[in-house]
């Protein structure tokens, strides 16, 4: 069965910018599932746009930042 949106139930997201890109920390529940947290970074483009990038290594600066946050989507799981 292919990802249908209208399934994906957002009940958290808070985003927090830095230098030049943002991270995305979201709580989601598919199709009336477990609710599970999701972490996402965006670059910014030269055309100043927000492009989506994976989330593989992240600064001390910004985990620092994400765990407040993290902590905040795990208590609406």
């Amino acid at each position: 069965m292919p990802y249908d949106p209208t399934l994906d139930a957002e009940t958290f997201k808070e985003v927090k910018e830095f230098d030049g890109s943002r991270i995305t920390v979201g709580v989601f529940s598919y199709n009336g599932n477990a609710k599970k947290l999701q972490l996402t970074r965006e670059n910014v483009t030269q055309e100043g746009e927000w492009r989506f990038a994976k989330l593989v290594r992240m600064t001390k600066e910004e985990a620092e930042a994400i765990l407040p946050i993290m902590s905040k989507a795990i208590n609406a799981m």
